[in-house]
């Protein structure tokens, strides 16, 4: 490059001589110190892109550095232009012609940056079919955190212990296993959720939980199907191998129902019904990375869904009346006549659900046929309630027992107490979610006392204080007295 050559940069980016503490500093990060050289790489003069993201860079006195694209673009304005720079730009304030000589007496303030350190690739765990719980194992341990609902934690042992097995043989010579996905149908608060929960943490696989009530047709406002993978594959860190092998749980799956009665388009019925097939069945797809919707600035991966886990899961509203009718259809009238109200106080009429009640309730064949294993789960009864304040590993009283013991506090509940927290859940008609807004709203004011008084030894919630007849009963050094009324 000759000395006539000259390149336009703005004023202020122009280094002026640099001051002895700057000189220090450069000459710290120099040749001199070439030990420390591979830690670092060189950034534009100009554009300031780093060497990983410029490419190679040109070589220019006083260690400058300026990326190609740069300097050809230089070129390519002085060469192809012909205005007369150095009349326009010494008309603008704050702009100048700045001649690569000059450079020579200019120390730029950062010349390299530290590169970014190489992060190991982390080793897939390959599933081994020795290493997968048996079912009665499975539930065992889903007996520690979950009371009740026997029948549902023995069909989904069997079920996650069958689809891990055939992800851990992958035999599909000649006899090809297909999928275990499962359809959970249970009231609201009757622990749905919370057993995928658990049963993700018990087989340390990726989880991801949606709600299908987001879900639309692509091109329309809302959630595309793909992004239920692309959650999945968040939940594994980026890691497709580690996502293949996890578990979507679908919740709310009974709202993408067919609309009944609907003369529009059906965009998040029956559409989204249409989209999941492939998804359920195993196909490769891609999705964005970090993202939940496709776009130009998101990259893309593959991921394929043949061994990722479908669990779906609703309470499924008036079933139960779809259910009632078909088994009402029988004659009414001679020996075999039965009750029209045989079946009005059925607990176990959830469980009498067969696959045309589905259909009449508006899901389509052939999505509830990729969902072989369907299960109910029932509700919450005022004995079963009980259970859960206090026997799970992390039941509710357990922990404010935990919180208090921090204190030096002991904590008891007597049967009454919990009877009657019991009784005003049961009122509320949203499962085990109300317990613990009930036990919240009673240990407020004692979570507030305690802390005042360091002689606190016990308290004791009474079924007096829950019905707000009475107080809890404190313990103090030997005495017992009512803390509040």
């Amino acid at each position: 490059m000759s000395e006539n050559d000259f390149i336009i940069v703005d004023e202020k980016e122009q280094d002026t001589p640099a001051s002895t503490e700057e000189k220090k500093e450069v000459a710290a990060t120099e040749p001199a110190g070439e030990k420390h050289e591979d830690e670092y790489e060189k950034v534009c003069f100009m554009c300031h892109r780093p060497e990983s993201a410029a490419g190679k860079m040109i070589e220019m006195p006083n260690h400058i550095t300026i990326c190609q694209d740069c300097m050809q673009r230089s070129f390519d304005t002085m060469n192809n232009s012909s205005i007369d720079f150095n009349k326009i730009m010494s008309s603008i304030p704050g702009i100048q012609f700045l001649n690569l000589t000059d450079l020579e007496h200019a120390v730029p303030k950062r010349q390299k940056i530290k590169k970014k350190k190489e992060t190991k690739e982390k080793p897939v765990k390959k599933l081994n079919i020795r290493d997968i719980p048996a079912p009665h194992k499975i539930k065992a341990r889903l007996d520690e955190y979950v009371v009740g609902q026997e029948h549902a934690k023995k069909a989904m042992s069997v079920a996650v212990y069958n689809h891990y097995k055939r992800v851990a043989s992958d035999t599909m010579d000649d006899i090809e296993i297909e999928k275990s996905n499962m359809l959970m149908i249970g009231p609201t608060g009757s622990g749905k959720t919370y057993l995928v929960k658990t049963l993700a943490r018990l087989l340390d696989v990726p989880l991801a939980i949606t709600d299908a009530t987001s879900l639309t047709e692509a091109g329309y406002i809302g959630d595309d199907i793909e992004s239920v993978v692309s959650k999945l594959l968040a939940a594994s860190d980026n890691d497709v191998e580690r996502a293949e092998q996890g578990i979507i749980f679908i919740d709310e799956i009974d709202k993408i129902a067919k609309k009944r009665n609907s003369s529009q388009r059906d965009v998040s019925g029956e559409s989204v019904q249409q989209g999941m097939l492939k998804l359920l069945e195993g196909s490769e797809i891609e999705v964005p990375v970090g993202a939940n919707s496709k776009n130009a600035m998101v990259p893309l991966t593959t991921v394929n869904t043949k061994n990722i886990l479908f669990i779906c899961g609703g309470a499924f509203p008036d079933l139960e009346t779809i259910i009632k009718e078909r088994l009402s259809k029988k004659t009414s009238m001679g020996f075999n006549a039965e009750l029209k109200d045989k079946y009005d106080k059925d607990q176990e009429l959830l469980a009498r659900v067969a696959v045309e009640d589905l259909r009449k309730f508006g899901m389509i064949p052939e999505f509830i046929g990729r969902l072989p294993v369907i299960f109910t789960l029932k509700g919450l009864d005022k004995e079963m309630l009980v259970k859960i304040l206090k026997e799970p590993r992390n039941a509710i009283l357990k922990q404010y027992q935990k919180l208090l013991a921090l204190d030096e506090v002991s904590l008891d509940f007597d049967e009454g107490a919990l009877e009657a927290i019991a009784e005003k859940a049961m009122k509320k008609d949203t499962g085990a979610r109300a317990l613990r807004a009930i036990i919240e709203e009673f240990m407020l004011d004692i979570m507030y006392e305690i802390p005042k008084d360091e002689s606190i030894g016990q308290v004791t919630i009474t079924r007096e204080y829950i019905e707000g007849t009475g107080g809890p009963v404190i313990q103090l050094r030997g005495q017992q007295v009512p803390l509040l009324n």
